[in-house]
């Protein structure tokens, strides 16, 4: 709780730089404040507590997806240093969305009652649809901010149409009430199928297929930082949400609801994958890759043995490597109109240090060893051959070789194409942000324990 008030007495603080005109200190000033708030986080990790009659439950696994989502965030505000500066009068406006973001991904996993639970979703997706089409000039971005307004708000819709069958069945919106009144022999046949409208109402929100249609055209219109902050923070944030609503809830029991998690991951790593491979555009291609790793997320529903953990570190690894791609792509693209794949012509031998940070991450996101992508991939299938469901994991393991060719054809562009242009000076922010994204990327495959030890 303390951590959520934090969050948004820092939001607050952030639309006062401007009244005050210190925009120069306002991103150092933040991250600072988010260090802060990171250390409140973690040390609220071994003391659970519930406040305001479990609307807030703190939790290790609320303590420890809040630190990621703390840890990616100043990451994104960092990297605003450079891409807001032509547009410096409403970089505080820019930030402070950021961090009320943040508060509603912190409510989203904090949750002890529905009703905060879909408080944090709107508070997170009003502003996504603000950020998707802040580029007022760009008609790609008022497209992309209609569409994922209209897909965000149709899937709102659905979850909050779920929670009130739950409610009905139930005749509580308490979490704990809910699980303990699961388990009795007589559910009212509403239960069930307000369940499966949150369950489909969040899988827009994550962008599994098949409600996966909006994320290409989103991803690729949106301001290209915007697009990092939903390939990762906001994708991690769904299926953190998602997961412990589904245990919670003890809505993971039933066999027939296995075989349909099984269905979408296997679809969603397949089409994501297939679709991927035929892409020209970067950011659309990372969309595509998106949609395949939530395929891969969704695997942990099958298991709720040590599957926190698991979600934990795959997540960790699949945020910490899109940061760095992305950090990557800002840089490449930044006075360019698209973010095509020509782009990137011979950047390793224009700019060795980016182009190797790239294919770094790219590697992690293929899952090849000594990046924590590969250890997120291994850990994750060997628990899912334990919960007996091999095939999904042979369907995984052919949709890992074939996510490498299109990974190594933005890798090959960069090597073996000639430059079709000179580059400019390289930002320090975005050698910095880029490099301890992939230096923790890569410290997370060498130590694993470090996040799976966290959870239990």
């Amino acid at each position: 709780m303390n951590t959520l008030i934090a969050i948004i007495g820092l939001g607050v603080l952030c639309l006062l730089f401007e009244i005050f005109e210190a925009r120069k200190a306002l991103i150092p000033a933040t991250v600072i404040g988010l260090l802060g708030v990171l250390g409140l986080t973690i040390s609220e990790f071994n003391t659970p507590q519930a406040y305001y009659n479990n609307m807030i439950v703190v939790s290790k696994f609320s303590a420890a997806f809040s630190a990621l989502f703390i840890v990616l965030t100043i990451f994104l505000v960092t990297l605003g240093h450079k891409f807001y500066q032509n547009n410096q009068s409403k970089l505080s406006d820019f930030i402070a969305i950021k961090i009320f973001l943040l508060a509603g991904a912190v409510a989203m996993v904090s949750f002890g009652n529905l009703a905060m639970f879909f408080l944090g979703i709107e508070v997170l997706s009003i502003a996504l649809y603000i950020l998707a089409s802040s580029n007022r000039l760009s008609i790609k971005s008022n497209e992309a901010g209609l569409k994922y307004f209209l897909m965000g708000s149709f899937a709102s819709g659905i979850i909050l149409f779920g929670i009130c069958l739950i409610y009905g069945a139930m005749g509580s919106f308490d979490v704990i009430e809910i699980s303990e009144l699961s388990r009795s022999a007589e559910l009212p046949i509403w239960f069930p199928i307000g369940i499966v409208l949150v369950f489909i109402g969040m899988l827009f929100k994550i962008a599994a297929v098949p409600f996966h249609f909006w994320a290409p055209d989103v991803y690729e219109g949106s301001p290209a930082l915007t697009t990092a902050l939903m390939s990762t923070l906001a994708k991690v944030v769904a299926i953190a949400s998602l997961y412990k609503l589904v245990t919670a809830m003890n809505a993971d029991i039933s066999e027939s609801f296995q075989l349909v998690i099984v269905i979408i991951s296997m679809a969603s790593m397949t089409v994501g994958n297939i679709m991927a491979l035929r892409q020209v555009n970067v950011k659309r291609m990372l969309a595509f890759s998106g949609i395949s790793h939530a395929g891969f997320m969704l695997m942990t529903l099958l298991s709720t043995t040590n599957a926190a953990a698991t979600l934990l570190y795959y997540t960790s690894a699949y945020a910490l490597a899109g940061i760095a791609a992305f950090s990557v792509i800002l840089y490449v693209c930044k006075n360019h109109e698209n973010e095509d794949i020509t782009n990137f012509h011979g950047l390793g031998k224009t700019n060795a240090l980016l182009a190797a940070i790239l294919t770094a991450s790219l590697l992690s996101m293929a899952g090849i060893p000594i990046f924590s992508g590969f250890f997120a991939k291994l850990f994750l299938f060997n628990q899912t051959i334990q919960a007996g469901y091999l095939a999904l994991v042979i369907v995984a393991i052919l949709n890992s070789i074939i996510s490498v060719g299109y990974y190594f054809k933005l890798i090959l562009a960069m090597y073996t194409k000639e430059p079709n242009e000179a580059r400019t000076a390289t930002p320090v922010v975005i050698y910095a942000v880029a490099i301890v994204a992939i230096v923790l990327n890569i410290a997370l495959g060498l130590f694993p324990s470090l996040v799976m030890d966290l959870l239990p």
